[in-house]
């Protein structure tokens, strides 16, 4: 009984309940040794459960024996079918020796509705986040931007100043020990040292204000601006443990407050060179912050963020045709990619075409003008160019209507290997700027062409299951293994992806038109191309891979460093770990029925 007590109070839920709960949990396990091989539950056995591994190892695998995971100690699993309908959707077997805990339904039932840590743990849908939080509701910790600028108290008040101005702050803290002890603005440089006449070169320390009011990271937004108003000033040190952390200003909640996406397009749609317009897309960054801090769903993150790209796309359009006068033909600027599915992030480069109309000329000087203007424009606005080149820039990327035809039915009559990448791209084709109907006889004769031609549908399915989610043997995670990224997840390659690729064959064999990923599984459901429980499982993993992307980017940009796709599992919280890895597997599962000719999860 002890050796559980002690092993489940550094497991966490469990590491949340009181020593005589932890206690009464432990009472409730029962443990049991395995062989290697040896076979824990099967799939659709009714699991008597919750497990959890003490010691050895165990290999989850789907109803088509494809292995979903490999778990060591400490990680729990069959909760998703114990916790669903009480049947296993996996099977499970030992590994090497293994010593498995097993808790009752009855008490993980009761834990569940008593203890809320617990709830949290195994609620993995994560529920509906809150919307429009104001930055009264923030906190203080979620408010602060970059690293704290600190001196100190001897330091000359001209080299205090010399930070101030290379760090972009107005404000200063003194720091002795580590201890904060005193503060200096850019107010204070003013009144107190030019005003007075006073040295610059004597120390900070004269002309600081002595104890400052601090607030904690945990202070409420709603404390900054209370103080603020009382006391009338304009800076406060937030300060953890006696820790100098960071500062937080007027300029702070003012930009929190002003910025947002529709003030950016409108900034956008003024602007009248790209200089210009490179400015207000590099305020992008912050708005993930606060669109993450607000705890928005990432689906409406992401589209604030396209709409952004859309607009710049469009000023770029407009730009060049009033330096180059009206088109030799009716055309569409489309693009595809993140920015066709309404899935852009803070980091994305451009994917993008022309269609010409019928009996254009692609040769014509002036659409090559035009791609090469509205491509450099987006690059220079932080859209990089596509690695692959699949830009309007390149001549294959900007064809006539009957070309373009062509393409899809020689894509989709001869699946090779090049076509079933293209077309995975290209089927996320949405109208930017032009004439929108040049797309949409497109995409009809497209989609029923596809839809059938079986041979086609199972090469993209093919396709789709080269990036598997990042599962493996180390704490449930296979990371990259070296270079830049070692001990990482590429929540772009090996989370979002695979989800994106399943959406788009669902629509193929739908006929689904949308190309947004949720809107395309929650059309997929509708149509009846996956079962109600399978559309429910692998939106909420979408929803929690895509979420937790954009919380590591909003973290990377507060820390002052650019946002990547790249995440350290080791970084997430126990309970964020286990539901990222659930939505792997849940992934990992409808790859395998995919895979299996079976595109519904019972």
């Amino acid at each position: 009984m002890t050796g559980i007590i002690d092993f489940i109070a550094t497991v966490h839920p469990y590491d949340s309940l009181k020593r005589d709960e932890l206690a009464r949990v432990a009472g409730s396990f029962s443990r049991r040794s395995f062989a290697p091989g040896q076979t824990i539950y099967e799939f659709g056995d009714r699991l008597p459960g919750l497990y959890l591994i003490e010691s050895g190892h165990v290999v989850v695998t789907d109803r088509h024996g494809d292995s979903v995971s490999q778990l060591g100690p400490r990680n729990s699993f069959g909760e998703r079918g114990l916790l669903r309908h009480g049947t296993a959707v996996t099977s499970a077997r030992a590994l090497d020796e293994a010593v498995i805990l097993m808790l009752p339904r009855d008490e993980v039932t009761r834990l569940i509705k008593e203890h809320r840590a617990v709830a949290r743990f195994f609620d993995r849908g994560r529920g509906v986040p809150d919307r429009g939080t104001s930055v009264a509701t923030l906190k203080v910790g979620e408010l602060l931007s970059g690293k704290p600028v600190a001196c100190a108290p001897d330091t000359p008040i001209i080299e205090a100043a010399r930070q101030m101005r290379q760090a972009g702050v107005s404000s200063i803290g003194i720091t002795a020990g580590g201890r904060l002890i005193g503060l200096v603005t850019i107010r204070d440089m003013s009144n107190r040292v030019v005003a007075e006449g006073r040295d610059p070169r004597g120390p900070v320390s004269e002309v600081m204000t002595v104890d400052p009011v601090t607030l904690a990271p945990d202070a409420l937004g709603y404390d900054v601006l209370t103080i603020m108003l009382e006391r009338r000033v304009s800076h406060l040190p937030v300060v953890a443990d006696g820790r100098f952390v960071g500062m937080i200003s007027q300029t702070d909640l003012t930009r929190v407050q002003a910025i947002s996406a529709p003030g950016l397009i409108r900034e956008v749609a003024q602007v009248d060179d790209v200089a210009q317009m490179a400015q207000v897309t590099a305020r992008i960054p912050e708005l993930l912050v606060q669109l993450v801090l607000a705890r928005q769903r990432h689906e409406v993150i992401t589209r604030m963020i396209t709409d952004i790209a859309d607009a710049v796309t469009r000023r770029l359009l407009n730009l060049a045709q009033q330096r180059m006068g009206p088109p030799p033909a009716p055309f569409l600027w489309a693009a595809c990619g993140s920015q066709g599915r309404q899935e852009q992030t803070g980091v994305s480069d451009q994917d993008n075409c022309l269609i010409l109309a019928p009996g254009a000329d692609p040769g014509d000087p002036w659409f090559e003008d035009l791609a090469r203007f509205v491509s450099d424009g987006l690059h220079a606005c932080g859209y990089v160019h596509c690695p692959g080149d699949m830009m309007a820039t390149n001549p294959r990327w900007r064809q006539p209507v009957p070309v373009w035809q062509g393409y899809f039915r020689d894509w989709i009559t001869r699946p090779s290997p090049e076509a079933q990448m293209l077309a995975s791209v290209m089927f996320d084709l949405r109208p930017i700027g032009g004439e929108a109907a040049l797309l949409e006889d497109l995409q009809r004769q497209t989609l029923d062409m596809a839809a059938r031609n079986s041979i086609f549908l199972a090469h993209m399915v093919a396709n789709a299951l080269k990036h598997r989610p990042p599962l493996g043997l180390i704490g449930g995670f296979a990371t990259i293994r070296s270079g830049e990224h070692r001990h990482r997840i590429d929540m772009k390659h090996n989370g979002v992806v695979p989800v994106t690729d399943l959406a788009r064959i669902y629509a193929l064999q739908g006929r689904i038109n949308v190309v947004n990923t949720r809107a395309r599984l929650e059309a997929a459901e509708t149509r009846g191309v996956i079962s109600p429980a399978g559309a429910r499982e692998l939106i909420a993993a979408y929803d929690m891979i895509q979420t937790t992307r954009l919380e590591n980017q909003a973290h990377l940009v507060k820390a002052g460093r650019p946002p990547d796709n790249y995440l350290s599992p080791a970084d997430l919280a126990d309970f964020e770990r286990s539901h990222l890895r659930d939505a792997f597997v849940v992934v990992r599962g409808m790859q395998s029925a995919m895979g299996h000719g079976k595109g519904m999860l019972g």
